[in-house]
């Protein structure tokens, strides 16, 4: 069964999982604001650089954790970097093409996450340092850019610039995105503290950066009953965000630093694409 696993290696760490997460998250928002579910060349921009960008950080970061090779994703990503540069360019092609065919607004909304993106994964700074490498500020770039990417750019994408309803999707999302990416700063605490990198669990422990993974969990779905009120989602959606919610913070209570990273990069990486396909299942039943 070998091959099952050069499979999901392929998948997870050729970065198509997280840029279908990516993709996913695009398309529930656009449905939730417009209520259409059609592959606009938005989605495809952000599913191909979402990809492109993730092959970057991977080619990168291997190149500056050469010490950790004995870790089975480092390993595998090591391995295969020549074709993740290959991804690279394609991801970066698709990209460009798509880039082109976005509105302008689109395109000035964009400046902004490009920017902090980039900077996140290149080294810009002193010392070959990214944005990344800065103590604390990765966990807090990372929410914030995809929800600008999964929620403003489709709202801009409509024609919707401002609302408190589109406001309280954005603080759900970065909340949604935040509590998931905590585990991977507690799967990441040997790294970091070899990149002398402080986080969240570094910090607060294993235990209460848990916890405080699943109380933003809960205030995020708090945000989803107050557009619930508001009427922007309705009773369905918010079953359907009910059960992805449940499920990822089943997934982040399981979190633990001695878990496959088939757990984080597979399962936590997968409830975005999950919430995409619960809710814009409602477009298709």
């Amino acid at each position: 069964m070998q091959w099952i696993k050069k499979v999901i290696d392929l998948i997870l760490y050729g970065n198509f999982w997280i840029a279908l997460g990516g993709l996913a998250l695009t398309l529930q928002s656009q449905y939730l604001l417009d209520q259409t579910l059609e592959l606009k060349p938005l989605a495809i921009f952000v599913f191909a650089a979402t990809w492109l960008l993730y092959a970057l950080h991977r080619i990168v970061g291997i190149l500056r954790l050469k010490d950790f090779l004995d870790i089975e994703r480092y390993g595998v990503i090591a391995k295969f970097r020549h074709h993740i540069i290959i991804y690279a360019i394609i991801a970066g092609s698709v990209s460009l093409w798509y880039l082109f065919r976005l509105s302008f607004a689109v395109q000035i909304a964009l400046v902004l996450p490009v920017f902090f993106s980039m900077a996140y994964v290149l080294p810009f700074f002193g010392k070959q340092r990214r944005l990344r490498d800065f103590d604390q500020i990765k966990i807090y770039l990372v929410a914030l850019v995809w929800a600008w990417v999964t929620v403003v750019l489709p709202a801009v994408n409509s024609g919707l610039y401002f609302s408190w309803s589109l406001l309280f999707m954005f603080i759900e999302r970065a909340l949604f995105v935040f509590a998931i990416t905590l585990p991977f700063d507690i799967r990441d605490l040997n790294v970091d503290g070899h990149s002398q990198v402080s986080t969240i669990p570094a910090v607060l422990g294993i235990q209460q950066s848990i916890t405080l993974a699943l109380g933003l969990l809960l205030i995020g779905f708090g945000f989803v009953l107050i557009n619930f009120l508001s009427g922007l989602y309705t009773f369905p959606i918010v079953l359907m965000l009910l059960l992805s919610f449940a499920s990822t913070a089943l997934l982040i209570y399981l979190s633990r630093s001695d878990q496959h990273d088939y757990f984080y990069s597979g399962l936590l990486d997968g409830t975005m694409v999950l919430q995409g396909l619960l809710v814009t299942s409602l477009a298709i039943f």
